[in-house]
């Protein structure tokens, strides 16, 4: 599997081009934007590794750029860890967001868990819960009568998560595993996940509301009727 880091300091580069090889990992390494979106397009690589603080373009560019051509799972692994470059991190499609520094052993976790996500096939390509119908194939979510969705692979994992417990309360520490696996996700992750999701939804109606918060339990789906989905 061959996998490109992006990485402007040599030593960490060589740090983590090791770590990748000794697990299997064929590897390939940029130290700029530009080197790493031309290695990029020219090796098809399995999973990118990518550093937010590169020569032009950064990575947020990088990272949007590759998200809006193919669906190569991309993991941001950076100094940066402001709540606001992890959300747009996120936002732009990275499937996970490391801060340095960081212990090797949880990155390859964290790496495995990711690729097993983005390569598994899921179990079933449509599912639907009152008027509330996700395509996981497509990553499409529709409510109601209302204009198709799209959904980055987080938010579908999210929602899928929802639509099969029903109407029931899910527990943070379910949806975590879910979304990222056991070695992934942090509660804050999930919380920024949530308000980005809502936040999507209700672009297609501002009272719109499929997913409740309960304090100290969790999250459940909100299964609206025919005539709420119209009217919400």
């Amino acid at each position: 599997m061959k996998t490109l880091i992006v990485e402007d300091d040599k030593t960490l580069a060589d740090i983590l081009a090791f770590t990748f090889i000794r697990e299997g990992f064929t590897v390939i390494q940029a130290d700029c934007g530009q080197s790493a979106l031309t290695l990029w397009e020219q090796d098809q690589p399995d999973l990118v590794i990518l550093d937010v603080n590169i020569p032009i373009p950064d990575g947020f560019s990088v990272c949007e750029t590759i998200r809006k051509k193919l669906d190569t799972p991309i993991i941001i692994l950076t100094v940066r860890s402001d709540e606001e470059d992890i959300v747009h991190g996120l936002d732009l499609g990275a499937d996970d967001y490391i801060t340095k520094p960081f212990s090797p052993r949880q990155l390859m976790a964290r790496v495995h868990a990711v690729l097993r996500r983005t390569t598994e096939e899921p179990t079933q390509s449509y599912r639907q819960v009152g008027h509330i119908a996700l395509d996981l194939a497509g990553r499409c979510l529709k409510i109601g009568e209302f204009a198709p969705v799209s959904l980055t692979a987080l938010e579908c994992r999210l929602i899928d998560c929802l639509m099969i417990n029903g109407g029931l309360i899910v527990t943070p520490e379910a949806l975590i595993n879910h979304i990222w696996g056991p070695q992934g996700g942090t509660n804050d992750m999930l919380r920024q996940l949530i308000h980005r999701f809502c936040k999507k939804i209700k672009s297609i109606s501002p009272n719109c509301i499929i997913i409740e918060n309960t304090p100290a339990l969790g999250y459940n789906l909100v299964i609206s009727t025919k005539e709420n989905a119209k009217l919400v």
